[in-house]
């Protein structure tokens, strides 16, 4: 586990007690993706014709604070929210339309890859 500034940026998941916050934080798994150079996926921040399936997109509700992580699960058109369909956790969903969010902004992670050394 590596620490950096203020923040845990490992990556591990033991169980639902002991696990790096990049697993459950907002920003932590934004944090923990952009800036990787270890174990782990890595990533970059991405404009909406980057992404693929299997990124990630994090809204704001309030337009300051990012709180809310989605899983990109299917692409019909990268140019309509409506189009791109999500997986999420909080009140589970799939294939739904990020478009059916309620945000004030919204950012993209491409994943780059994953290291395993």
């Amino acid at each position: 586990m590596q620490k950096s500034g203020h923040y845990d940026v490992g990556w591990y998941y033991i169980n639902g007690n002991n696990k790096s916050p990049s697993w459950s934080g907002v920003d932590f798994l934004y944090k923990f993706l952009i800036n990787n150079k270890s174990v782990g996926p890595y990533g970059k921040e991405a404009k909406i014709d980057e992404i693929e399936i299997g990124d990630i997109a994090q809204l704001s509700f309030d337009g300051d604070k990012f709180e809310h992580t989605l899983m990109i699960v299917n692409i019909e058109n990268k140019f309509t929210l409506s189009k791109i369909k999500i997986a999420s956790h909080t009140f589970d969903s799939f294939n739904k339309a990020i478009s059916e969010y309620l945000f004030q902004k919204i950012r993209f992670i491409h994943i780059s890859g994953v290291r395993t050394y």
